[in-house]
């Protein structure tokens, strides 16, 4: 199977996958109604997010944001859109096809701008021949900090990668990416003193590089795959 036959086996599965933006009353309950109605009608729900909205017309308000797969969703959407508590509601694009897969890259500022430069430049390429790969940056210091930023990469929606970038890094960050990399999510780590890159997956010492390799590693169109330079230092 070539490159494009994987891809366009993606992209049948996530044509099945859509999307529900509802804005409700902030009351109890609210989301467990919500959740009934899907699974009233054989839906799957593979992602949701709920939030107070801050601002605007609808401030005080409550944000609900569901991905379903499979199920009725015609019948999901009349019947969520009778419930009393629900002020507004309308299909949208799922994130994949927004914003797609993202690279995740931590560490210090200046390094971390030569990564995100890396990842951005390669992002559009692949971008602009039909492809959705975003890239989010964080300058942060400070074992604490680091260890729970990579820690809650874990937790956050479409992440495939993380590039740490830094001059030394060690100690319970090193724990978290041990963790990290047995939930599936590859490591990435800049040439620098600490135990980190002992456990990362590969050490570039570039750090553009690092961030265009982080790209090519997630797509579904490039060749390169970090599997075939694991534990090693480019």
């Amino acid at each position: 199977m070539n490159e494009f036959e994987n891809l366009n086996d993606l992209n049948k599965k996530e044509n099945n996958l859509r999307a529900l933006r509802i804005i409700v009353k902030n009351q109890i309950g609210v989301l467990r109604d919500i959740t009934k109605i899907v699974a009233d009608y054989n839906g799957n729900i593979t992602y949701a997010q709920t939030f107070i909205i801050k601002y605007g017309e609808n401030k005080g308000n409550a944000l609900v944001y569901i991905e379903i797969e499979s199920g009725e969703f015609e019948s999901i959407k009349k019947e969520i859109e009778q419930l009393d508590t629900v002020l507004e509601i309308e299909e949208e694009k799922p994130f994949d096809k927004v914003f797609g897969k993202r690279v995740i890259i931590f560490g210090g500022g200046a390094l971390v701008s030569q990564v995100a430069l890396g990842a951005i430049s390669e992002a559009d390429r692949h971008n602009l021949r039909g492809e959705r790969i975003s890239v989010d940056t964080m300058p942060i210091i400070g074992e604490e900090e680091l260890a729970e930023a990579v820690k809650a990469v874990s937790r956050l929606h479409r992440a495939e990668i993380l590039v740490l970038a830094g001059g030394l890094m060690g100690g319970k960050i090193t724990e978290e990416v041990k963790k990290l990399r047995k939930e599936g999510i590859p490591v990435i780590a800049l040439n620098m003193f600490g135990t980190v890159p002992r456990v990362a997956d590969v050490v570039i010492s570039d750090p553009v590089m690092a961030g265009t390799l982080a790209v090519m590693h997630i797509s579904e169109r490039a060749k390169f795959s970090i599997d075939r330079v694991e534990g090693k230092r480019i």
